[in-house]
């Protein structure tokens, strides 16, 4: 109960600081902060813009062997590959500006440091955040190439029994929110120009971007949908928070949320279309969970080809509660057999920079989280 209600404050004061940031792109007065206009038909309190800009976006083709998605292939030959998807009108060409052009079988689109599959070739080690808002992670201080670097350090730390490191940076693309906003759903989404810089900067160091979802009192699908445009990118995956999915009268920041098994089979069964429709890699899907409560009946949860489902225990705490909450949160899927996920949703953890090493405790080290069972699969750093 003490750490439920230490994490409980930890979240609400969170929730303060970025409806401070939504009232200022809110007092923008129809334009947001940085220079970028709201796009139509998205008011000002939907959007959240961050005052301090990263890299401009990348106009030529991505580095590393991340392709083009098979989709261009079928756009340049006049075909609607992408009849169905929800999407924002994006250029047929996508976030990254690559031009469609023919690719042969060799060229299918890659992961960024090769190949198609991510487990059991690739261990993933992410940083998240929000730049400019300190209090949602690593990945919000600082210059971002200077924090990818440091990422890649860090994730050469995490190699155990062959596995390839692969960064990844998580950034929190839908926030929840105090306030209802324009539409009662409280939750604000961030200014797409910020995404397209991440997925700029992920590109140049060869990781992946993971768009984080704090759905607030909206659909997780809907939200997961509205970034259609990048997700049908080879490099680019999903973070669901459902701690932050609220129903009824709750607010984001007053209890914990929580999301159900068919919801997150929705979630999976639409990238695993995307996946399909474009020739895609494997789509990384990961379920942050600070609680087994967070995650209820999780019994239609269902495996699909081209998506790598992962639940990542996201408890606070020294090593010793670190370990006790991953225990609980990954035991949930062995003990209750199919009816929570079992043979479905792969090991992750969580680590909190500042509050795993409040007071006399301490964050633990790469190897201390490598000797846990199962070995996590994704490792983030928040």
């Amino acid at each position: 109960m003490a750490e439920r209600l230490r994490t409980l404050t930890r979240r609400t004061v969170t929730v303060g600081v970025l409806a401070a940031a939504a009232g200022a792109a809110t007092a923008a007065g129809g334009a947001l902060p940085g220079g970028r206009a709201a796009s139509a038909g998205v008011g000002r309190d939907d959007v959240l813009a961050s005052g301090r800009r990263t890299a401009p976006t990348a106009t030529g083709p991505p580095a590393g062997p991340v392709r083009p998605a098979a989709s261009a292939v079928a756009r340049a030959a006049g075909r609607t590959a992408d009849a169905g998807l929800s999407g924002d009108g994006a250029s047929p060409a996508g976030p990254s500006g690559v031009a469609a052009t023919a690719l042969s079988a060799q060229d299918r689109p890659e992961l960024p440091r090769g190949g198609r599959s991510l487990f059991p070739r690739y261990r993933v080690v992410a940083y998240a955040g929000l730049p400019g808002t300190p209090a949602l992670g690593r990945l919000g201080i600082g210059d971002l190439d200077t924090r990818t670097a440091e990422l890649e350090r860090l994730a050469a730390r995490h190699v155990s029994d062959g596995r390839e490191p692969l960064p990844a940076l998580e950034l929190v693309t839908v926030v929840a929110q105090s306030r209802p906003g324009r539409d009662g759903r409280f939750r604000v989404r961030i200014d797409p120009g910020i995404v397209d810089d991440h997925l700029a900067a992920a590109r140049r160091c060869r990781a992946l971007l993971l768009l984080n979802i704090q759905p607030g009192r909206a659909s997780l699908l809907d939200e997961v949908r509205a970034h259609a445009r990048w997700l049908r990118e080879p490099d680019v995956g999903v973070a669901l928070d459902p701690e932050w999915a609220v129903r009824g009268r709750a607010r984001p920041g007053e209890v914990f949320g929580y999301i159900t098994g068919s919801e997150l089979d929705a979630v999976s069964a639409w990238l695993a279309g995307v996946v399909a429709d474009h020739d895609l890699p494997d789509k990384l899907m990961v379920v942050h969970v600070l609680a087994p409560s967070v995650l209820r009946r999780t019994g239609p949860l269902r495996r699909r080809p081209g998506v790598q489902v992962v639940r990542s225990a996201d408890g606070i705490g020294g090593p010793v509660a670190k370990r006790r909450s991953w225990v609980a949160v990954q035991a949930g899927g062995a003990k209750a057999g199919a009816r929570h996920g079992a043979g479905v949703l792969s090991p992750g953890f969580k680590l909190f920079f500042v509050e795993d090493a409040r007071g006399r405790s301490r964050l633990m080290t790469p190897s201390e989280v490598l000797a846990l069972r199962p070995v996590p699969d994704y490792v983030c750093y928040e």
